[in-house]
């Protein structure tokens, strides 16, 4: 089985990474592919962003497009880094359950090295639904503030942000039961996963009735997208 330390998926061509997606080969998976396609949903944030600088329309929100700029690249490019470490973190995970388990303590050993693999595998994947949220929250702090003829643009990152979450979080939800019983991460990663893809619906939500509606709105001081809500 070909694994990341042959390459990193960042630097495969497109059509190469789709290529590999659907092999048979595990890794990279779908946790992977919601990264990347959060990734993509970053890119177009920044992308908006890009388009209503400077514009004498949008001039009174320069400010925000310049943070939501920065940020939408910024993310992307995390993201696209937590793609390479979601097929690692499988990899280990694949490689432990391979571990012989002829005799007790090698048994110990494996269950072992399994719930270790299966947390990392977890912890990654909850990284990308966080920072899904700041996707979706940089979508709606932009809509209808502007380029109006990108807005189509903004909902599809929020699209692709949303369901790259929910797609992460799964991957989140199934390693959890691979962990120790009564391990506390367990109920903590639950419960934030549950809150993410709450706040995470809302953001695209209002993103989606900004855009179909065409309002424009009041100028907003650029703000941390994960401390807030929707900006009004």
């Amino acid at each position: 089985m070909q694994t990341p330390s042959d390459d990193r998926l960042v630097d495969l061509r497109l059509r190469d990474f789709v290529a590999r997606l659907a092999s048979g080969d595990p890794v990279p998976g779908g946790g992977s592919a919601s990264a990347v396609a959060a990734s993509l949903g970053a890119a177009l944030v920044a992308m908006v962003a890009e388009l209503s600088q400077g514009r004498p329309r949008y001039a009174v929100h320069n400010a925000l497009h310049a943070e939501v700029r920065d940020r939408g690249k910024a993310l992307a490019d995390r993201l696209l880094a937590l793609a390479d470490a979601d097929a690692v973190a499988y990899a280990r995970f694949a490689a432990a359950m391979k571990l012989p388990q002829d005799d007790d303590a090698q048994r110990e050993s494996r269950a072992a090295a399994m719930r270790e693999a299966a947390r990392e595998a977890a912890e990654v994947p909850l990284l990308t639904v966080e920072a899904c949220l700041e996707v979706v929250a940089s979508t709606e702090a932009l809509a209808g503030r502007s380029n109006r003829n990108a807005a189509s643009d903004l909902n599809v990152a929020a699209l692709l942000a949303e369901a790259a979450a929910r797609g992460a979080a799964a991957n989140v939800m199934v390693n959890l039961p691979s962990l120790d019983e009564g391990d506390p991460f367990v109920d903590e990663a639950t419960t934030r996963v549950d809150g993410l893809l709450h706040d995470i619906g809302r953001f695209a939500s209002v993103t989606r009735s900004l855009v179909l509606s065409g309002t424009a709105r009041e100028p907003v001081e650029p703000v941390e997208p994960s401390s807030v809500g929707p900006t009004g």
